[in-house]
C-alpha cells in the first residue's frame, strides 16, 4: 500500500473521529436543551378559576440564603378527608397550560398539587435538568406530606409524558405513596431518540447524561401502579407503554385509550377515562 494513501486513510480516520468527538461533545454540553421546552410566561392566574387555586412556594435543595423555590398551585378539594393527587407535567408548558390536563382530577373530586419544575413558570430560573426536577418532585412530596400533612396512604403520584419519567423516579422513592399513575409515559430518552432521524447519526448513547431511564425503574416499584396511553399517540409510542407497563412491577393495570393522542386522552377517553382513574384510586386506596 503507497504510503501517501496510507496518510491520507489516516487523516481521513482522525477527521471522523474528531467529528465524533465533537458531536458527542455538543450533545453533552446542551443535549438539556434538547429535552426541556419550559415556558416561563403564565396565560392565567389563580384567580381566574371559577374553584378555589392557591399559589404556593415549595422550597428547593440547600439552606437558605441559597435556597430556591418550585411555584406550584394546589386546588383543594371541597370534599372532607379528599385524596391527594400531585400531579407533574411534561418537557413543556407550565401549571397554567395543565390545567385542562388535572381538571379530571379536580371533578373526581381529588385534591391536587401541581407544580413547574425550576426554569418553568414562576419558579426560580434556572434551566431545567434530569437531576433538579427530581429535586423538586421530591420539595412537591414534603411540601405535601410535612406542611400539608398529607399520609402517604392518600398520596397519589401523576406524570404525564417527562412527568411520567419523573413520577417513576419519585415513585421508587417513595413506595408508601397510595399509587402511581402515568400517562403517555416513555420507555427512556434513548429509545426516544432512536425515533429521531436528526440523531441517527450521532453518537447518543455513550453522550447521554439526561437519561429518564424509566423502563429500568419500574420493575422496582412496589406500589399500585396505572398506565394510561392513547392508541394514536403521535409523540411516545404506544408500544413503549405497554413495554413500561410489561416490565412494571407489582400490582398494575393497563388501560388504552382508543384514538387518544398524547395530549388528549381525557377529551378522547371521556368518562371512560376518569372512571379508570376513579376505579384504581378507590381499590388502590
Amino acid at each position: 500500500m503507497p504510503p501517501r494513501f496510507i496518510r491520507l486513510a489516516g487523516l481521513a480516520c482522525t477527521g471522523v473521529l474528531l467529528a465524533y468527538l465533537s458531536a458527542g461533545a455538543l450533545l453533552w454540553a446542551f443535549q438539556s436543551r434538547l429535552i426541556f421546552e419550559p415556558e416561563k410566561s403564565l396565560r392565567a392566574a389563580p384567580g381566574d378559576f371559577p374553584f378555589a387555586v392557591m399559589e404556593v412556594a415549595i422550597p428547593v435543595g440547600a439552606a437558605a440564603p441559597r435556597r430556591q423555590a418550585a411555584t406550584g398551585w394546589w386546588i383543594p378539594s371541597e370534599r372532607p378527608g379528599a385524596k391527594v393527587v400531585l400531579y407533574l407535567h411534561g418537557n413543556d408548558g407550565n401549571v397554567a397550560t395543565s390545567m385542562p390536563e388535572v381538571d379530571p382530577l379536580r371533578q373526581l373530586g381529588y385534591s391536587v398539587l401541581l407544580i413547574d419544575y425550576r426554569g418553568y413558570g414562576k419558579s426560580d430560573a434556572r434551566f431545567p435538568s434530569e437531576s433538579s426536577v427530581y429535586e423538586d418532585a421530591e420539595a412537591a412530596w414534603e411540601y405535601l406530606v410535612r406542611e400539608r400533612a398529607i399520609p402517604p396512604g392518600r398520596l397519589y403520584i401523576y406524570g404525564h409524558s417527562l412527568g411520567g419519567a419523573i413520577a417513576i423516579e419519585l415513585a421508587t422513592r417513595h413506595p408508601e405513596a397510595a399509587g402511581l399513575i402515568v400517562e403517555s409515559g416513555f420507555t427512556s430518552i434513548y429509545e426516544m431518540s432512536l425515533l429521531e432521524r436528526r440523531y441517527a447519526f450521532l453518537p447518543v448513547k455513550p453522550f447521554l447524561n439526561q437519561r429518564f431511564d424509566s423502563v429500568g425503574k419500574v420493575g422496582r416499584l412496589r406500589l399500585p401502579v396505572l398506565y394510561l396511553h392513547g392508541t394514536d399517540d403521535e409523540v411516545v409510542p404506544f408500544s413503549m407503554g405497554r413495554r413500561l407497563f410489561s416490565e412494571s412491577a407489582g400490582a398494575k393495570r393497563f388501560v388504552a385509550i382508543d384514538g387518544g393522542r398524547h395530549g388528549d386522552n381525557s377529551v378522547v377517553g371521556g368518562p371512560a377515562f376518569r372512571a379508570a382513574i376513579q376505579t384504581f384510586v378507590d381499590r388502590a386506596g
